[in-house]
């Protein structure tokens, strides 16, 4: 005769590791600022230009916040954005500078402030056309730009929107 054990639920490591965490402060407050931008898009739809018009000016005021290296950054990337990706939508996407196609972020800039790290990023999502093989890279450490460094960034821009 053979012993019957009682089978117990399987509990994912997942479950288990987030239970025992919580979000930071800062990650909390990319949160609520998400919720605030879900809320604003959901007042009604809005003249395209109007709402490029507002996504701009959010964009902006947000640089215009960030300390000295990541506003210095973030402001060449917009100006960068603007003139190599002039149809993508300037917008805010978790409180950062983002540039959206028919309504979706494509690429993002994340001040190093933001989540207290050492560099600030620039992120492209899975909207982007960076696919290279099987593996390829998404998000990219800024500490300066140098004209070189526009080119590469520019390139890869132009590579995104193909």
């Amino acid at each position: 005769m053979t012993a019957k054990t009682s089978a117990k639920p399987a509990t994912s490591a997942r479950n288990s590791a987030t239970s025992a965490q919580t979000f930071t402060d800062e990650e909390r407050a990319a949160l609520q600022e998400r919720a605030q931008e879900l809320k604003k898009s959901k007042r009604g739809p809005q003249p395209s230009a109007s709402a490029d018009a507002d996504g701009e000016a959010a964009v902006l005021a947000k640089i215009a916040e960030m300390e000295e290296g990541d506003r210095v950054l973030a402001e060449r990337l917009h100006v960068l954005m603007m003139q190599h990706a002039p149809t993508l939508s300037p917008r805010l996407w978790y409180g950062m500078p983002a540039y959206a196609r028919h309504g979706k972020v494509m690429c993002f800039f994340q001040s190093a402030r933001k989540f207290k790290t050492r560099y600030a990023t620039l992120g492209f999502s899975d909207q982007a056309a960076l696919d290279d093989g099987n593996v390829w890279p998404t998000t990219f450490a800024l500490k300066a730009l140098t004209p070189e460094d526009e080119v590469t960034i520019t390139a890869m821009i132009r590579r995104a929107l193909s």
